[in-house]
């Protein structure tokens, strides 16, 4: 997949206006999960993505403080300037894609990584085991 039909997948997908409006979520997104993401799961997800996407993920430096899903997505929010609502959309848009992209394999070696609450993020159920 080349950026430029990533930008239109997650376009026509988020139902957003314009090309440059699904570019600014897509780099806002990926720029938020590089912060989030270490290891050979990082390597490799770069690897599945489109050039200009790589880079965006890859040149964030990994923060140690583990957020969940739902605070991932309050941060990039608070950073984006938008509302949990929307960032969520945001979020789920991107992620989504990105879950195709990686395939089943390295996306649950990406969710054991991630704490609670990321696999809703990438489409998938969030499965807990009874106490």
């Amino acid at each position: 997949m080349t950026f430029s039909q990533m930008v239109e997948r997650v376009r026509y997908d988020g139902a957003y206006p314009t090309r440059e409006r699904a570019e600014a979520v897509i780099h806002a997104v990926l720029a938020a999960l590089g912060r989030r993401l270490t290891g050979e799961e990082r390597v490799e997800l770069a690897a599945r993505l489109p050039e200009e996407a790589a880079r965006t993920f890859t040149a964030q430096i990994p923060e140690p403080e583990r957020l969940t899903g739902w605070e991932f997505v309050k941060e990039l929010a608070g950073r984006t300037g938008g509302t949990a609502a929307t960032t969520r959309w945001d979020v789920g848009t991107v992620l989504s894609l990105l879950a195709r992209l990686a395939g089943d394999e390295l996306l649950d070696r990406v969710l054991a990584q991630l704490p609670a609450g990321y696999a809703l993020l990438f489409g998938r159920a969030e499965l807990t085991q009874a106490a």
